[in-house]
């Protein structure tokens, strides 16, 4: 006799917390893109080309620049050697160590203005891409002729950010996504980790229950204070500022105390 089915298939338990990263400054301790332009023989931009760029066009002016590598022979295997070599941010390995040993409490998602190719090139070096759920990023990939082809991740129309990508679009797509495929079950929290003036706009989508964690005295930092001290900011989420990934250890297990 067979037992009834609630008895020989437990109901799926889901991840009670989500994560999101953002790429450069944040895992890694630099700007992808600069420590990729090192792979350059002068290892620096022309002027003319550093001068093309236009604010809220950047995607478009780096889609420039790996035209420009390209042209100036610099190889895949060049580029790919430059993101391997780029260090990361102080205790954050130790955070990603900490997450996969509590992979059942914690999904992972990276969110980030960077590209796939650079993402994904240092995550695996790092042994880390599979912990990661969903990376959110401009495509990139290399074509017939050996030049790195980046595109923008999507259209919207938030004024605040570039016109490639907004991460709070893909923030809140995400969790109402997520939700409806965990059965109408939302996360508990959502904690938000950055560093720079575009992490501001997805921080501004979390609740009272998240947490955003700007990375000490960098732009994001900066800017949340303006908005703390501003009484017309309604900014919901808890700000816990940090320098290295210990401190945002420190932070999740007293969170995971309080189950």
């Amino acid at each position: 006799m067979t037992a009834p089915p609630s008895l020989t298939h437990a109901v799926p338990q889901h991840q009670r917390f989500l994560v999101l990263f953002d790429f450069d400054e944040t895992v890694i301790n630099e700007n992808s893109d600069d420590a990729v332009v090192r792979a350059l023989p002068g290892q620096q931009l022309p002027e003319w080309l550093r001068n093309s760029y236009r604010e809220g066009h950047y995607n478009e002016y780096m889609q420039k620049v790996l035209v420009y590598m390209a042209e100036q022979g610099v190889s895949e295997d060049s580029i790919h050697s430059a993101v391997e070599e780029i260090p990361p941010t102080p205790g954050l390995l130790y955070l990603f160590q900490y997450l996969q040993s509590h992979e059942q409490d914690f999904e992972l998602a990276v969110v980030s203005d960077a590209n796939m190719y650079f993402i994904e090139t240092w995550l695996e070096r790092a042994g880390v891409r599979h912990i990661f759920r969903k990376i959110f990023t401009n495509p990139a990939s290399f074509d017939v002729t050996g030049r790195l082809v980046l595109l923008p991740f999507h259209s919207h129309s938030c004024c605040r950010c570039p016109d490639n990508l907004c991460k709070q679009v893909i923030l809140r797509e995400y969790l109402a996504g997520r939700q409806k495929e965990r059965g109408g079950a939302p996360f508990q929290r959502v904690f938000y980790i950055g560093d720079g003036a575009n992490d501001i706009c997805p921080s501004l989508a979390l609740g009272p229950r998240d947490t955003a964690f700007p990375r000490r005295d960098f732009p994001m930092h900066r800017l949340l204070l303006e908005m703390q001290q501003s009484q017309a900011a309604m900014f919901k989420a808890n700000i816990v500022p940090w320098v290295s990934g210990e401190d945002i250890v420190d932070c999740l297990k007293k969170i995971m105390e309080e189950r």
